[in-house]
């Protein structure tokens, strides 16, 4: 036997070893795996039950309990302030999730679907920074720019408000639909090109419909970071424009009741019901 076929052999039993490893390897039978998997679990979710629990409590105190009761939940869906803020915070969190997964896609298919080019990891890192920056850091910057803007043209409108959350939104959008475009298969495109399909049309009826699982599971993240934000709202927000969260947060600062608990737990369950659905999708082959 040659050399050759003497490597080839021992090329070929490596590569069985390490697909045996893979295929016996789980991580469920890590040791202490599931232990530390719930212990992460409580950590995040335990502070979450005095807050449901409270949230149905009969009393005016927050923390006292006197019954089971639905009435605060009722008085935060008769509040018409409450209604207010809600649906100006659901219209911002679209339009943010809407133009931020725009961009993000643009900014995806510009980053896998070409050849590699000098620069192109710095371009990565820079649609990322936002998750890397101190969000107080950003607000102070789209404060300090907008306030420029504002001297400048006497605009106070809310399109501040939607370009702050866009601009914040579109790596929290970015990510999934990279990962899905990493993830797709080229055969279908290299077979749509070889029927001298144009680039547009190979997008429509190729590239679109397999990545759209990851689009919408972007677009969902977005709409949640969107729709939970405090600090760029409470930075960028023109007085008396209140978001749902920057409400609660000024309803905390004068009185705390628990109509803040049954609107803190709306927005609890809202939330991980979305991201819930947004994990769904993107690990949807």
């Amino acid at each position: 036997m040659c050399v050759a076929q003497v490597a080839r052999v021992q090329l070929m039993g490596i590569n069985f070893l390490k697909k045996r490893a893979e295929e016996r390897f789980n991580v469920e039978y890590v040791p202490s795996f599931p232990a530390l998997a719930i212990v992460c679990i409580l950590c995040l979710y335990a502070p979450m039950a005095p807050l449901l629990f409270y949230s149905f409590n009969d009393s005016t105190l927050l923390t006292v309990w006197h019954g089971f009761s639905w009435q605060w939940y009722e008085s935060a869906w008769n509040n018409e302030r409450v209604q207010e803020v809600t649906f100006r915070s659901l219209g911002l969190a679209f339009q943010a999730s809407l133009y931020s997964t725009i961009l993000a896609t643009m900014a995806a298919l510009a980053t896998t679907r070409v050849a590699k080019y000098r620069g192109q990891g710095t371009i990565y890192a820079v649609i990322n920074q936002p998750l890397m920056v101190p969000e107080i850091v950003t607000a102070v910057a789209l404060l300090i720019l907008f306030g420029s803007i504002k001297v400048a043209t006497g605009y106070q409108g809310s399109a501040y408000l939607v370009l702050a959350h866009t601009a914040f939104c579109i790596p929290f959008s970015y990510l999934p639909i990279r990962a899905r475009l990493e993830n797709m298969n080229l055969s279908l495109e290299r077979a749509a090109a070889d029927l001298y399909a144009s680039p547009w049309r190979t997008f429509k009826k190729v590239t679109f419909p397999l990545l759209f699982p990851g689009i919408l599971a972007g677009a969902m993240l977005a709409f949640v970071i969107s729709l939970d934000d405090v600090v760029i709202t409470e930075f960028v927000k023109t007085p008396g424009k209140d978001t749902l969260p920057t409400y609660m947060l000024g309803e905390l600062r004068r009185e705390v009741t628990p109509e803040i608990n049954a609107i803190s737990s709306v927005l609890f369950v809202v939330s991980i019901m979305l991201v819930g659905i947004t994990f769904l999708i993107s690990s949807k082959k």
